[in-house]
Formats: C-alpha cells, sequence, structure tokens
C-alpha cells in the first residue's frame, strides 16, 4: 500500500490538460490566440518555450495582452535554443513594421534580464499586487463610450513610443554571443521603434590588442545614460601595444562617463592601467556612488589621495580596495576617504592590502565614525594582536557593525612562512571574545580568513548578502 502511495501521481490541472492541447496543433493554438483568455498566455507562452514551438512563440508576441513580457528569466528556466529567441524578436519586429496592430496587443516591455527578481503575475498583469488581476468588467452606456475614446488615446500614445528592451549586457573577448548579435541587428534596423535600456554592464578579459572593440562600443556607452552599474575587469596591456595607445584608449573610454548620470555602481578590478590614471577615471564621474570597488589593481599614493578628495565617494555604502597593495603608501588619504564616507559607509573591504600594525591604528579613529557599518573585512593583513583589541575598543559604539572578518594575529605564527600555531591561536581567541563580552558586546560576530581562526561570539548568523563573505572559513 505504501508502495502505491509512492508511485501514484496527481492527475495534471485543467489547465495544463489545455494548454497541452492546444500545443498539439501549433496552427490551431496560433488561430486562437485572438480569442484565447488572457489568463492563458503565460502558461501557454512557457510551455512552447520548453518544447520549442517557435511559430506558436512568435505569434504570441504579435498578440501579447499584457504591458512586460519577461522572456529572459523564462529562458534561463527552460533553456530554449537560438532558435527560439530569433523566433520571439521575429515576432516583435514584424508587430513593429505593421501599421495596424492586433486588438489586444499591448507589449510595451520586453525585459531580456535573467536575473530580474520579480513576480511574473505582477509583471505580465501591470499590477502592484502579488496576483495575477482579472479581466476589465463589461461596462456600458456613456461609461463604455468613454472608456474607448481614453482608449485609443492611450492606443495612439503607446504605437508611438518606441518598444523598451531590458537587457544586461556583458561584453567579452572571444565569439560573440548568437542572441545578443541577432537582437543588435534587429535594433539597428527597426531604429526609432526599439529601445535598448541597459542597466548593469560588464566588461570581461579584454586585451589592448582587442582595445577596438571598447572603442567601437565607447560612443555607445554615452548614450547609455540610464546604467546603473558598469564593471570593467580583466582588461591588460599586451607587450607590443604601440606608444601612446594606452593613454589614447583610456582618454576615450572615460570621456563617455559623464554621461552616465545615473551610475550607482562601479568594479574595476584586474586593470593593468589603473595606476597613475586613476584621478583620470575619476573626474568623469559626475554623481555620487553608492558603490566603489578597486580590486586586485596596482595604485600609487598619488591615486589614492584622488580618490580621498573625489565628489563622488562622499555617499558610498558599499567601499572594496580588496587586493590592492598599500603597504608603502601613507595611510593618511585611505584615512580621509573613510571619513568622507562615514555617514552612509556599509560596507568596507580592505582584504589582503598588506595594511601593517601603525597603518591600522591610524584608520580606527575614521572607522569609530562610520555609524552606518554592518560589516568590515580586513583579512590577509599582518595585524597584532594588540591592534585587534584597540579595533574592539573603538567600535564600541557602532551599533549596526554585527560581522567582522579579520586575520589571525601576527602572535598566532610560529614562524615566517605563516604556520599557525594552533595552541597561540585558541588563546587568543579566547582573549578577543573575552573582550567583547567586557565591552558588552555578546551579538558581535568574528569571523577569521583562516580555515581554523574564526569565532562567533553571539548568536548571529552570517548574512549571505555578500558571496565574499560566505567565502570566509567559520570555526
Amino acid at each position: 500500500e505504501k508502495f502505491f502511495r509512492v508511485g501514484i501521481r496527481a492527475p495534471p490541472k485543467l489547465l495544463e490538460l489545455a494548454v497541452q492541447s492546444l500545443l498539439r496543433d501549433e496552427a490551431l493554438a496560433i488561430a486562437a490566440l485572438e480569442e484565447l483568455p488572457a489568463e492563458l498566455f503565460p502558461p501557454l507562452f512557457s510551455s512552447a518555450l520548453a518544447g520549442m514551438h517557435s511559430q506558436a512563440v512568435k505569434a504570441m508576441v504579435q498578440a501579447w495582452p499584457f504591458p512586460c513580457l519577461p522572456l529572459g528569466a523564462l529562458m534561463k528556466e527552460h533553456k530554449p535554443h537560438l532558435e527560439i529567441f530569433q523566433a520571439a524578436i521575429d515576432g516583435l519586429d514584424v508587430l513593429l513594421a505593421q501599421e495596424v496592430r492586433p486588438r489586444r496587443w499591448k507589449l510595451q516591455v520586453l525585459d531580456l534580464r535573467r536575473n530580474a527578481q520579480q513576480d511574473f503575475c505582477t509583471v505580465w498583469s501591470g499590477t502592484r499586487a502579488g496576483v495575477c488581476s482579472p479581466l476589465e468588467p463589461e461596462v456600458v452606456g456613456p461609461v463604455r463610450k468613454r472608456c474607448r475614446v481614453e482608449g485609443a488615446r492611450a492606443w495612439l500614445k503607446q504605437t508611438s513610443a518606441p518598444m523598451e528592451v531590458l537587457i544586461d549586457l556583458c561584453l567579452k573577448e572571444g565569439t560573440p554571443d548568437a542572441s545578443l548579435s541577432y537582437l543588435l541587428k534587429k535594433v539597428k534596423q527597426r531604429r526609432g521603434s526599439l529601445r535598448l535600456c541597459c542597466q548593469k554592464l560588464r566588461v570581461f578579459s579584454m586585451p589592448m590588442q582587442k582595445i577596438r572593440k571598447i572603442l567601437k562600443f565607447a560612443p555607445h556607452l554615452g548614450q547609455m545614460v540610464n546604467l546603473r552599474r558598469l564593471l570593467l575587469s580583466h582588461i591588460h596591456m599586451t607587450p607590443h601595444a604601440a606608444p601612446g595607445m594606452e593613454e589614447r584608449c583610456v582618454s576615450q573610454l572615460t570621456s563617455r562617463f559623464p554621461s552616465l548620470q545615473h551610475l550607482q555602481e562601479l568594479y574595476l578590478d584586474s586593470i593593468s592601467f589603473l595606476e597613475g590614471r586613476l584621478d583620470q577615471v575619476l573626474r568623469c564621474l559626475k554623481n555620487p556612488l553608492e558603490t566603489l570597488s578597486i580590486t586586485n589593481c596596482l595604485i600609487s599614493e598619488a591615486d589614492l589621495m584622488h580618490l580621498s578628495q573625489c565628489p563622488s565617494v562622499s555617499q558610498l555604502k558599499d567601499l572594496s580596495l580588496s587586493g590592492v597593495n598599500l603597504t608603502s603608501i601613507s595611510s593618511k588619504p585611505l584615512w580621509v576617504l573613510i571619513e568622507k564616507a562615514s555617514a552612509t559607509l556599509q560596507d568596507l573591504d580592505l582584504d589582503e592590502c598588506g595594511i601593517m600594525d601603525s597603518q591600522f591604528s591610524a584608520l580606527l579613529p575614521a572607522l569609530s565614525h562610520c555609524s552606518q557599518l554592518t560589516t568590515f573585512s580586513f583579512c590577509g593583513n599582518p595585524i597584532s594582536m594588540a591592534v585587534l583589541e584597540s579595533l574592539l575598543r573603538h567600535t564600541v559604539g557602532l551599533s549596526k557593525l554585527s560581522h567582522v572578518l579579520y586575520p589571525a594575529p601576527l602572535e598566532s605564527y610560529e614562524d615566517v612562512h605563516g604556520t599557525v600555531h594552533l595552541g597561540r591561536l585558541a588563546h587568543l581567541h579566547a582573549r578577543l571574545k573575552q573582550v567583547l563580552q567586557e565591552l558588552g558586546l555578546p551579538s558581535m560576530v568574528w569571523f577569521s580568513g583562516n580555515p581554523s581562526a574564526g569565532f562567533v561570539a553571539g548568536t548571529r548568523t552570517l548574512p549571505l548578502r555578500r558571496q565574499r563573505i560566505s567565502k570566509k572559513h567559520k570555526l
């Protein structure tokens, strides 16, 4: 009896049966779209994607009865072939070419972002509630007439406005993405009718010998006025670059930054040409940033000074200098930078910066003013036990600071090769935990970058807000 109960399958829902029945005859499904209830469009479209019914997908785009179609998230879920994506874009292309468009068509936004965290019902219906809205009730008399007039006006406005395509772009060396190439081709053909809206742009692994790809894109970068997040990663010089080429490329790229009026997050990772030119990048920024991440780059003391004086860093919430060697750089510019952002700074990452005791001690007064700080990480720096205790005492007044990621103290190493003495480490942990309790901070969580060096003074769990933190080891 138990085996029978485990093996039995729940019968398909009536809606699933209706969708399956329609898609058995693709031509019939397409012919029925004009009279199909709006509630059937989302499940039918999902099934058409999963079943590779390209003609049905193309026709449904042309008859879509909702303001938004989250195609990117649906394609991520069903993983259809390029043919299906092209069919959807072709349906949009045919639609835009028509002077008279389908009666029920309401599509205004094609969302190609694969990681958009949105409720499909809310997106499709255009409502704010978490459930799909019902069809509009039938109206009579003067009310119906007025609605038709207002609807006609709205239709004229809608058809004259360009269709918006939401997309996150990733540019990298190698074969161009076929889907992106096809989309850009259609956008170029339908210039004025299709409008690309990009809020996140990533440029990965682009050597300077391929810099022409960046230079061709640079004019378009200045037109991306809605861009919120920009990431440039692993862009480097080649040994055979012509003299002056690097300077010209950097100038042409950064000259587009002033047009990015909505830029909130800037990530610069493993950029070979940043040293001595950070001011050239920063002076192009006209508005305050929320996130600035400069990681695994070489910068000079003058670069750090320019950074501390930049108006765009005064309202930072997240600052990361991980992997930036600061050993031979004065602590004053970093102190000024932290002090300037102290009213808003929530997350500070100084991992693997080579910061010594004297430098770290000089930063403590500025850290003590960061009233909004919740997470502070400084793993991989040679810090002594005395400085760690001093950090505890300087952060007593930071009520929101709940997670600290720290290096194993210098006293816990038994040789210059970095071998940790577990007995010493356990004793130092006990001492830090005692200081936390004495200072009335039992809920603060401390983790060490060393696999055997972390401890939790309180009972809070580590937040998953940042992947960097989740990679640390907890004892």
